[in-house]
Order: structure tokens, then sequence, then C-alpha cells
């Protein structure tokens, strides 16, 4: 997504993606979004595309949780970036299905679309997990899946452990406990057409987008240790992990 600001004209310019067109709106976020919850299920195997992970509006019940090894010398690579930028410099959306054959990326998939739907606005990610680390990261992207299977990505975010709290002051994680994240993936607009399915890939790396998270817990630089980091994901009624969407009624 492209987004435009006119002061003198008062009024905010958007491309949405899918539909390819430019509009006009009076103000951002748009008054009219419906903020929707779309929420992960699996039955404890969401690995690659190859695995059951799902997303749907339903609330999770009693599922078990996902889980996968980050290993910080083997990290998930970048594959081009999310079509969103404020300065029209954006590098474009890229197909992510070779990332998605790795066991360390778990990944869920809505069914078909029967209608059109449009998600325009900023996007968060509230996760629920645990790590064997004292520190880790975890990564969300949000991806439009095509007919054909290909998977583009629209954005993307990353939340490091120790900064889950504040930026401003590290707060280390204990390992084994749950803990509850809130991942910003900033804003895109995209319209899903009908035949296309959402879909939520979750990892700890995204390199060299993101830097590495060793794992240890150490302050920056103080040493080269890398561990891997055990993971947990988990979406259950107490404990629902979701994505927020910014849908646009239609």
């Amino acid at each position: 997504m492209e987004y435009r600001y006119y002061p003198h004209l008062q009024h905010h310019r958007l491309f949405v993606m899918g539909e390819n067109i430019w509009r006009n709106e009076n103000e951002w976020p748009l008054a009219r979004t419906q903020y929707t919850e779309y929420y992960l299920h699996s039955v404890g195997h969401a690995n690659t595309t190859h695995g059951d992970g799902t997303l749907s509006t339903h609330p999770p019940s009693d599922e078990a949780y996902d889980s996968y090894s980050y290993n910080p010398e083997d990290p998930v690579p970048t594959r081009g970036g999310a079509m969103l930028s404020f300065t029209g410099a954006g590098v474009g959306a890229v197909d992510q299905s070779a990332t998605h054959n790795r066991p360390d990326v778990l990944v869920y998939t809505s069914a078909v679309l029967a209608r059109p739907l449009e998600v325009t606005g900023p996007i968060t990610f509230k996760l629920f997990a645990e790590s064997s680390a004292p520190d880790t990261d975890f990564t969300v992207k949000l991806e439009d899946v095509w007919p054909n299977g290909r998977s583009y990505i629209l954005t993307d975010g990353i939340i490091r452990a120790r900064y889950r709290l504040t930026q401003e002051k590290q707060h280390l994680i204990t390992p084994g406990e749950v803990y509850e994240y809130t991942i910003d993936l900033g804003a895109t607009s995209n319209l899903f057409e009908v035949g296309h399915r959402i879909r939520v890939a979750l990892s700890s790396s995204n390199f060299p987008k993101y830097d590495r998270n060793p794992n240890t817990g150490h302050a920056l630089g103080e040493s080269n240790a890398m561990n891997i980091a055990h993971q947990k994901i988990f979406h259950d009624d107490k404990r629902p992990s979701h994505i927020l969407l910014p849908v646009i009624p239609r």
C-alpha cells in the first residue's frame, strides 16, 4: 500500500492492492473500519503449508499448541518486502512459498473466500507464546494466497521478547513461561479477491531484514554465542492468538 497525505487538500490518498485503484479518504484510520479477529487453529502441527494450520473468525476452544525450534545460525531468509511505502519507494510484494517449506515456519490459512474482503489500515497480532530461551524474537507475516498457490506478502512485524513491555527498558522472559505479546505489523490496503485466501506465517526470524536474536539474553555485542530456542505457540480458549484485521465493509 502506498499512502499519501495532502494537508492542503484535507484528505488522504491510498492505493488498494488487489483492486489496483487509488482512493481518497477523509481520515486515517478509516472511520468505517470493522476490526475483526482472525484466530489461529490447528491440532498441533501447523509447520509448513503441508501442516494443519487454519485461520478463521471462530474463537478457538481446547486446542493443542504448535511448536518449532528457532536456530539463529539458520534463520528464515527475507524474501522481498511488503508493498508498504510512505515515500513511493516500496520494493513490492514477493511470493513467500519457498520459506513455507521450513519446519520453523508455522502457516495458518483461511478458507477460500466466497466474497471479496478489503483490509485497509493498521494491523496488530496478539500472540501467546512460550520459549526455552531468556530472550527471543517472534515474527509475523500477513499474506494474500492466490488461486495458483502463490502467497504474496502484504506486511509483516517482529517483536523482541525483552522489549515486549517497552522499548526503553528491557525485561527478559522466564524460560518455560507463557507470555502475551502484541506485534505491530504496520498498515496495508489490500482487496482479497474471490478465490483467494488469507494467510499468517509465524516464525522467529526474517533475516536480513531483521537482525537475528541469538537467544542468549546477553546484551548486544557482549557474546558471540548463539542458542537454539524451542518455541510453543498457543491458540486455545484462554490464550487465543489472533491477527486483528481492519476490514472495510463494501
